[in-house]
């Protein structure tokens, strides 16, 4: 059985049997990591909102952490956030 290329797939076509972003973990890829700290958080829930990978743990409706296997360190939880709650450091390599 030929398989069809993506051109030929109709619209709204799924993709069956793909590894999801959860089977990668891509925090290694990051030169700068975040750093968290709890006692000077709001909750306003703004790094949760931005961040691109999903990377800040909420519990119970309040940031808890950051997930470092996923994080990339691109630092956009540090820079919405309005407490300085979160800062980002250089790696050691």
């Amino acid at each position: 059985m030929k398989l069809k290329s993506w051109k030929e797939l109709e619209e709204g076509g799924v993709v069956r049997n793909t590894p999801t972003s959860l089977e990668y973990k891509t925090g290694d890829w990051r030169i700068k990591t975040p750093f968290f700290l709890e006692g000077e958080c709001s909750q306003c829930l703004l790094c949760f909102l931005y961040c691109p990978d999903s990377a800040i743990k909420v519990k119970f409706g309040k940031v808890v952490g950051i997930d470092l296997d996923y994080c990339k360190g691109c630092g956009i939880c540090a820079n919405v956030c309005t407490r300085g709650a979160i800062y980002m450091k250089e790696e050691d390599i």
